[in-house]
């Protein structure tokens, strides 16, 4: 289930950004868009069984091992390594892609891997198209090839439509949740995922993948699209609640009173609401949105964008600490430094039940307890 989403998502979103196919499988059967297939998972499923069951516990004990000092200093070194071998792949990808710079951000891209040396730049780009040979120049789809440049703010399904997608579909996924909840439970109840603002997380990021993997096939008919938002909506959801659950030890969602439900974390009755909505979307609503943000100026645009997303990234971080604290102060209600004190008080007990009223603790035996009934 984890790598179907990691294989749909990444491979639709690398090809977003890059424009280019990293893997392509729809020459094999029982293939989905051409990202992956059903083999590939089969393996996945397997590793994944022997990482958990054997790799895993073995690279905890080599880990645990190494003194705290020198561990951290590795973390620092390898952690500078993957992001210099980020930049320098996705430098690499946009010289393959583009023939002469476009823009000043490629111009300066260009001048850095310039100056910084063509060899290394070039071992890059033999790794690249070694591992991944459906990214090779000659393989830009003709479409592509004809585009042009084009003046228009985020036109098509690029980077910027995404990023203004998942805001839209942020406040209208909290506002929808807190209408449904007045109307079949009869009271006003924050849905949202965050301490500021009116922003459910789970919508936006939903709302923007479903776009991204949908687009093509946007002009289908609203069957084929009700499936696909169906499975995907559920495999989104329940990813989401067991990331969720692992990351802040709470549980913001229980189904487990529902018929037809997959240990409390997805049903059948809202994954077809998903199916439902991704119709509406793709249909009805995504026209009407695209148009009014590509009538957005260009420059001013990608400032309002990159705001929003710093703004978004900043409150992200604070609500992580927030909840973090929320539940840890369950078993450490003092508070042991500087930053803990300052959630404690600006983010209380009180505020956060306000925020997150239908918040679970995890116990350590993995049962969900409804903060009000500790």
């Amino acid at each position: 289930m984890a790598a179907f989403l990691v294989f749909a998502i990444s491979g639709g979103f690398l090809e977003q950004i890059f424009h280019r196919r990293w893997r392509d499988y729809s020459h094999a059967r029982f293939h989905f868009q051409g990202y992956l297939n059903f083999f590939h998972l089969l393996f996945f499923g397997a590793a994944a069984v022997v990482c958990v069951w054997f790799v895993n516990p073995a690279l905890l004990d080599v880990i645990l091992r190494i003194p705290r000092r020198a561990e951290l200093i590795l973390g620092i070194v390898l952690t500078v390594l993957m992001i210099a071998d980020v930049i320098f792949c996705a430098i690499t990808i946009i010289q393959m892609h583009h023939s002469a710079p476009h823009d000043r951000f490629l111009d300066r891209a260009h001048d850095f891997a310039e100056n910084f040396g063509n060899a290394l730049t070039r071992k890059v780009q033999q790794r690249m198209t070694g591992a991944y040979p459906e990214i090779r120049a000659g393989r830009i789809s003709e479409a592509l090839k004809q585009r042009k440049k084009s003046t228009v703010f985020a036109e098509g399904c690029s980077f910027y439509k995404l990023a203004c997608l998942f805001f839209v579909g942020s406040v209208l996924g909290d506002l929808t949740e807190t209408i449904f909840c007045r109307l079949t439970a009869g009271v006003w109840m924050s849905r949202s995922s965050l301490v500021w603002g009116p922003f459910s997380i789970v919508w936006g990021f939903g709302c923007s993948i479903l776009t991204a993997l949908l687009y093509r096939y946007r002009n289908k008919s609203d069957r084929y699209i009700f499936l696909y938002g169906t499975v995907l909506g559920g495999f989104y959801e329940y990813v989401c609640s067991v990331i969720s659950e692992r990351l802040f030890g709470t549980v913001f969602w229980d189904y487990s009173s529902f018929p037809l439900n997959l240990g409390g974390r997805i049903n059948l009755l809202y994954c077809f609401f998903w199916g439902i909505a991704a119709v509406v979307w793709m249909k009805g609503l995504y026209p009407v949105f695209s148009g009014w943000i590509e009538k957005i100026p260009r420059k001013p645009g990608k400032i309002i964008t990159w705001a929003a997303i710093a703004f978004i990234s900043v409150d992200m971080a604070v609500s992580a600490l927030a909840l973090y604290r929320y539940n840890d102060r369950l078993t450490h209600p003092e508070p042991d430094n500087a930053l803990e004190e300052y959630l404690d008080t600006h983010f209380d007990d009180e505020r956060m039940a306000k925020i997150y009223p239908d918040a679970k603790a995890v116990g350590a035996d993995g049962s969900w307890t409804k903060r009000s009934d500790l």
